[in-house]
This record gives C-alpha cells, structure tokens and sequence, in this order.
C-alpha cells in the first residue's frame, strides 16, 4: 500500500550530503555513512542498487567512492523510494489510491537538490547568488 521504509529516508540523507561534496570527485561511502549516521553497510546496499539503476556512479581504488552518474537536480525523491521500496501505492485501492497519487507528486516534484536547499534552510543558511 502506501509503504516506505527506512532504506528510502537513509538513502535520500545519504544523496543529499554526496551533493553538498559534489563535484569533488567521488566521495568514500564510509565517510558519506560518518556524516548522515546511517550504518556502512546498509548504505552500500542502497548505493548498489542506485548504481545499477543509473543514478550513482563509483570508482574503485584509494580515491575511489560514489558521485552521481546525472545532476541532484534531476533525480527525484521519488525516483529513489520507487528504486529502493517499489512503486509507491502500488495496490491501493479507492482514497488510498488517492493518497498514494498525492504523496507521488509531492516526491515527484522534490529532487535531491530540492532536499539539500530544505536542509540549508532548516539549518538557517541561506544561499546568495551573484
């Protein structure tokens, strides 16, 4: 029915501080886990699956670690539970179907850019533009 798991907020926090490295290489997981304070392992699960659906990318070695295959900016949160805990509302019925199609544009329109500028708001940091 309308079901996620933990595996889908541990990945988004775990996406959104990968986008705060961005663009410095790949980032070690074991420090993207330290940083968000979800377990190493459980995080290589999700990354893997990430990886293979196209939306990571990792790099072996002493500098390896995981970047994003395409910008935060075009990968949705729902794109992330739909990989990681199937499709959202998959078998629910009358107003839950209902529920299920809200809760699937409100993650639709979120991107992971979209979670780290909340989190810099919530922090109280705002950005400048110039």
């Amino acid at each position: 029915m309308l079901s996620i798991t933990t595996k889908s907020p541990y990945a988004i926090r775990a996406l959104a501080e990968l986008a705060r490295c961005g663009g410095a290489g790949p980032v070690p997981i074991g420090e993207l886990a330290r940083r968000r304070d979800v377990p190493v392992q459980f995080l290589e699960q999700l990354f893997a699956v990430l990886r293979r659906a196209g939306v990571l990318r990792s790099q072996r070695g002493v500098k390896g670690g995981y970047a994003f295959a395409r910008e935060p900016g075009e990968v949705t949160v729902l794109e992330v539970v739909e990989l990681l805990d199937g499709r959202l509302g998959a078998d629910a019925e009358g107003i839950f179907a209902e529920a299920a199609d809200a809760a699937r544009a409100v993650l639709a329109k979120s991107t992971i850019a979209d979670v780290v500028e909340r989190e810099n708001q919530a922090a109280g940091a705002t950005m400048y533009y110039i």
